[in-house]
């Protein structure tokens, strides 16, 4: 019984010896390496940097009232189209007691010194008549007449205007009705009916009515880091992606840099407004969100590279070109713009070749 469990015991020492080098065998084999390979391709080379901005109007108007007072009827709503002249609103004004009080006390005292001056006119002009007085006389007493006469009708406009914002005698013409100051669309309407609103002056910029722009004359602006601002130039051509509008893409040219930059986020600034070349038949909303791609530079039709596929050592450039099957041989090449995924290309390569991807 003894002598079997030792013979058990070395055929299990021999098996599990023989299962260690088999083990390790195979681990010390090692599969070939089979590289990929891949053409050059024919395409377009963009050299370009990013900048978010939004787009608004070029022109965005503000129209304010000639008077304050409270607002009464509202004639239009944003969306609207408005032609310069187009009612708008109309407002009731409420004037000041303070100014009611002094423009009828100027308005009594015109009247007083009016009847007055009629009285001695008509004195004069029976005198004149009668030959006791000389012309010169009645014709001071008649000038006197005739301006107190327009002084009156001053008074009185001067009340009408603080009490009803309009003149009898200018007709159509009045403070009270709002009207467009330009064409265009109305964008925002602030105000409802029964809103106070002031006019514009000297401590008061004034209420807002509406905001009209001209929808056909398009601005993006955005901001650009200070590292890339210096690649950049006025004139040239933005190729701008609106988050509202992701299938259309949309040139603009670049017309404004700021001298000035701000801090954003702890980084520098700086402002930038580029002309933006309208598609016909779409239509950009104010205010949109736009990223605009600044294009650098640029290289139509030619032979690329991904550049995860080429060697830069020291001031050689090369790529592995494949002669036979998994063999492969070193080449140097002279490249040209990269978008920093794609490089040019200049000489070394053919469409035919096939380059060495490189294991990540």
């Amino acid at each position: 019984m003894k002598k079997f469990f030792k013979i058990l015991m070395v055929v299990v020492l021999i098996a599990l010896v023989g299962w260690v080098v088999y083990y390790l065998y195979n681990q010390t084999k090692k599969s070939p390496v089979v590289f990929e390979t891949q053409k050059p391709e024919v395409t377009n080379i963009i050299k370009k940097t990013v900048a978010t901005g939004s787009i608004v109007p070029r022109k965005e108007i503000q129209i304010k009232p000639q008077e304050s007072g409270i607002i009464t009827e509202i004639y239009v709503q944003p969306g609207d189209l408005v032609t310069q002249g187009d009612l708008m609103a109309k407002i009731q004004i409420i004037p000041e007691m303070l100014q009611v009080n002094e423009a009828e006390n100027r308005l009594a005292k015109a009247r007083l010194a009016f009847e007055n001056a009629k009285i001695e006119y008509e004195r004069s002009q029976e005198l004149y008549d009668n030959k006791v007085i000389p012309e010169s006389q009645f014709l001071e007493d008649k000038l006197s007449f005739q301006t107190y006469q327009k002084d009156l009708e001053s008074a009185q406009n001067n009340l009408e205007l603080i009490k009803e914002g309009v003149i009898k005698k200018a007709g159509a013409q009045t403070n009270t009705l709002i009207r467009a100051t330009t064409s265009g669309m109305v964008l925002d309407v602030p105000i409802e009916i029964g809103n106070s609103v002031i006019k514009s002056n000297t401590f008061n910029d004034g209420t807002t009515i509406a905001l009209v722009a001209d929808m056909g004359e398009m601005v993006f602006e955005g901001m650009v880091d200070e590292t890339e601002v210096g690649k950049i130039k006025e004139g040239m051509q933005l190729l701008l992606t609106i988050g509202a509008l992701d299938e259309e893409e949309f040139k603009a040219n670049l017309e404004f840099i700021s001298p000035k930059g701000v801090e954003e986020n702890g980084a520098i600034q700086f402002e930038i407004k580029a002309a933006v070349e309208l598609q016909e038949g779409s239509f950009v909303r104010a205010g949109y969100s736009a990223t605009a791609d600044i294009v650098l530079d640029r290289r139509d039709s030619v032979l690329t590279l991904q550049e995860k596929m080429i060697t830069f050592k020291d001031d050689s450039t090369f790529v592995e070109i494949m002669t036979s099957p998994q063999v492969f041989e070193k080449r140097l090449v002279k490249t040209g713009l990269s978008d920093g995924i794609n490089i040019e290309i200049v000489e070394g390569l053919s469409q035919e070749d096939e380059v060495k991807v490189p294991k990540s």
